[in-house]
């Protein structure tokens, strides 16, 4: 309990201030004023002495008091009750005179002022007085419950970041107090400061406590919980296996699968061209398989540049009538880059000029060699339109699958790939998607790419309404935030609140890369990569104007010996450069060479938004110096030659210490001092050089424009003649594409 002042004890117990300094100083009690303090016992020892007296006093005036504080002042009653009391007092006198009568009346009227005066101030101070008391005493009733002391826990979890409000909580501390702490240790901050690793052990080390750094999960490094899902090895299942199916234009890809799934999706489609990715499910022999039927290699190569590595087996379509196209070999090439197993169907062996033979011969050339002839590709002669040796080709594909024991864990949160999305105007986003891992249900918590949602319905491929699907199981669902991309994986969380955390972060990570600089590879940034160890090999694509080129450039890129760097050629062919080339240099990060040829003009649309190399050459050495040099950090800077403008000599002046000056004037362009010239006679070059002055009448010039005359002489130069053209020109440095 603090000390207590004379004047708030006088209200106390209602005595004067002075009354209460000299009971103190008879105590020998040591005081000077009103604003002395006094102690515990002091206090006790003076409400001893004078509370009997405040009490008596009280119940004197109790009466009074209780009506001047209970009723409103009655001032004129009181008045009139003193001037009834004389009135009365005058008539029992009988030898009262009418004077006296009228001096009492007069002397009554003068107390009655008095005493309102009185009255009223007593009246004024008993109010304010009881007013404090019932404040004083409403302050006590409702003091707040002290707060109790809580013990410091054994181990503070914490993590980098935390302020002083936060650190607060977790040790059952006010925030006051840690800021306290932390002065105490040196640290000056206030309660919202973010506070290092190195403070908040040794602030944990001052409370005696041990301190443990929590590991903060990145929930939106959905590759990290893909591996994680992809890795568990427990409970594991068979699986269906994931086909592809790939190959030129018009090849039966599309019939192919029409055939397998019964339905007729190609007359349907523009020019029974397929349009749209789709994927479907199949029986055969009381096991599935999963198909994805793609428009092309593109959406392939895209998906697998976006790090989808969804399928297990791809399916080479080959018509037997027309052999190995160019866009056969690049379903060769994407798939020998994703590493997959290939299985060749030669379809259309019912047509009349159907050779399986020369396209079986055609495709050795490229590394698909069958087993019949020692190789280890399974080749099927089939007919897509009359269903010949179909069964087959399935039980081919089985038996790859069996030989790669594919399996999954059914038992475990969902995790795949986005097959395609699209906005559909009714449902909202929809995304196609393929279960790889675990099991997914409708109303799951998901994270799709860059966006998020609750899995609102589930359908196969035929529309029916599923509840759960299992891995290789693909399905469509409803209930993202936005369309996600084809290719992007796809995670299942335990609850909506860590999917939405995730989606967001990850939103906002997409973001920040879009305006971050592209750090695509390019033969000037290559030797930098290497250096930083960032490149292994050079990935090289290669397209010429004839097949002989294309090999005689592979082979000389593949000899170029720099040490820990090699070349990697991922496809070579023979045409113009085209949009698939350029998908596969954006997913493979490699260099496209073109020797004696041109890109589309909607590939070089492509190129500059996918920020993909290309590099033209007319001769092959050029080329092949043009990638060393690269690799090894020295490709040098080109520059063309930029004529500036033309002077035309009207006048020689000779001058023994200068030489020969010519007079001229500017016919097109501008001249500067720091130029070079060319002396042309005659349309022949005569001297190529540099300018010794440039001069405008008497005053030395740095620029002279068209129009105006000016007088120079060149360098170590004095065979100038009337008629003579000056041609002045800068070399600039082109800059790299």
């Amino acid at each position: 309990m603090g000390k207590k002042r004379i004047y708030e004890l006088s209200k106390e117990i209602r005595v004067s201030t002075k009354k209460i300094i000299d009971t103190a100083k008879n105590k020998g009690i040591d005081v000077t004023n009103h604003m002395s303090t006094l102690t515990d016992s002091d206090e006790k020892t003076l409400r001893n002495i004078l509370g009997k007296k405040s009490n008596h006093h009280s119940n004197n005036s109790k009466k009074p008091s209780d009506g001047h504080h209970n009723n409103k002042p009655m001032n004129s009653n009181n008045g009139k009750q003193q001037f009834n009391n004389n009135h009365k007092n005058t008539s029992q006198g009988k030898n009262t005179s009418k004077s006296n009568l009228n001096n009492n009346f007069k002397k009554g009227k003068k107390n009655k002022k008095k005493f309102n005066k009185r009255n009223n101030r007593h009246n004024r101070f008993a109010g304010m007085y009881t007013k404090n008391q019932r404040i004083r005493q409403n302050h006590k009733q409702n003091k707040a419950p002290e707060r109790k002391e809580r013990p410091l826990p054994k181990t503070f979890v914490y993590t980098t970041g935390m302020n002083a409000q936060e650190i607060g909580k977790a040790l059952h501390r006010e925030p006051a107090e840690i800021v306290k702490k932390l002065f105490m240790l040196g640290v000056m901050v206030n309660q919202n400061v973010s506070l290092d690793k190195d403070t908040i052990e040794l602030l944990a080390a001052d409370y005696g406590i041990q301190a443990e750094e929590k590991e903060v999960v990145n929930v939106s490094d959905l590759d990290k919980f893909f591996e994680e899902e992809e890795n568990n090895t427990d409970h594991l299942e068979d699986r269906a296996p994931v086909v592809t199916i790939m190959g030129h234009v018009d090849h039966g890809k599309t019939t192919l699968l029409d055939y397998l799934r019964n339905s007729h999706i190609t007359a349907g489609e523009a020019g029974g061209i397929t349009q749209a990715i789709g994927a479907y499910q199949l029986k055969q022999n009381d096991k599935s398989i999963t198909f994805l039927d793609t428009p092309g290699h593109a959406a392939f190569t895209a998906m697998r540049a976006r790090g989808a590595d969804i399928t297990d087996i791809t399916i080479l379509v080959v018509a037997a009538d027309d052999g190995v196209m160019p866009q056969t070999i690049e379903a060769i090439d994407h798939a020998k880059a994703a590493k997959t197993p290939i299985i060749v169907a030669i379809n259309k062996i019912d047509k009349p000029g159907a050779n399986p033979n020369h396209v079986i011969e055609q495709l050795t050339g490229y590394g698909l060699i069958p087993e019949d002839w020692g190789g280890e590709t399974i080749f099927v002669e089939i007919s897509a339109k009359m269903g010949t040796n179909v069964d087959e080709l399935l039980n081919m594909i089985l038996l790859q699958s069996d030989v790669m024991e594919l399996k999954a864990n059914p038992d475990q949160n969902a995790a795949g790939s986005v097959i395609e999305a699209r906005l559909d105007r009714g449902r909202g986003p929809v995304a196609t998607l393929l279960v790889q891992q675990g099991t997914m249900h409708v109303g799951d918590p998901i994270v799709v790419g860059d966006t998020f949602g609750r899995v609102r319905t589930m359908m196969n491929e035929k529309g029916q309404n599923l509840n759960d699907a299992t891995p290789s199981t693909p399905i469509e669902v409803t209930g993202l935030n936005d369309v996600p991309e084809a290719g992007d994986r796809f995670i299942v969380f335990d609850d909506e609140k860590t999917a939405r955390s995730a989606g967001e972060e990850r939103a906002k990570e997409a973001q920040m890369e879009e305006r971050k600089k592209n750090n695509s590879v390019t033969l000037d940034n290559l030797f930098e990569s290497i250096k930083e160890g960032e490149k292994k090999e050079v990935n090289v694509i290669i397209k010429a104007d004839v097949q002989g080129s294309v090999e005689a450039l592979a082979s000389s890129l593949q000899k170029i010996d720099v040490e820990g760097v090699k070349v990697n050629i991922v496809h070579s062919s023979v045409g113009a450069i085209n949009e698939s080339d350029v998908a596969l240099a954006e997913a493979s990060d490699a260099i496209i060479l073109g020797f004696n040829v041109r890109a589309t003009s909607q590939a070089k649309e492509q190129a500059e938004t996918d920020k993909v190399d290309i590099r033209l050459h007319q001769v092959i050495y050029d080329a092949i110096d043009e990638v060393e040099s690269a690799m090894k950090g020295m490709l040098a800077p080109k520059y063309k030659e930029v004529i500036t403008g033309e002077i035309e000599v009207r006048q020689l002046y000779k001058a023994s210490k200068v030489g020969t000056i010519a007079g001229g004037m500017v016919t097109s362009g501008y001249v500067n001092r720091d130029s070079k010239i060319r002396l042309i006679r005659d349309n022949v070059v005569i001297y190529n050089g540099e300018l010794n002055s440039l001069k405008r009448f008497k005053d030395d010039a740095k620029e002279v424009k068209q129009g105006f005359e000016c007088g120079l002489t060149i360098e170590n130069y004095n065979d100038i003649k009337e008629g003579d053209v000056v041609e002045s020109y800068k070399m600039e440095q082109i800059p790299v594409k």
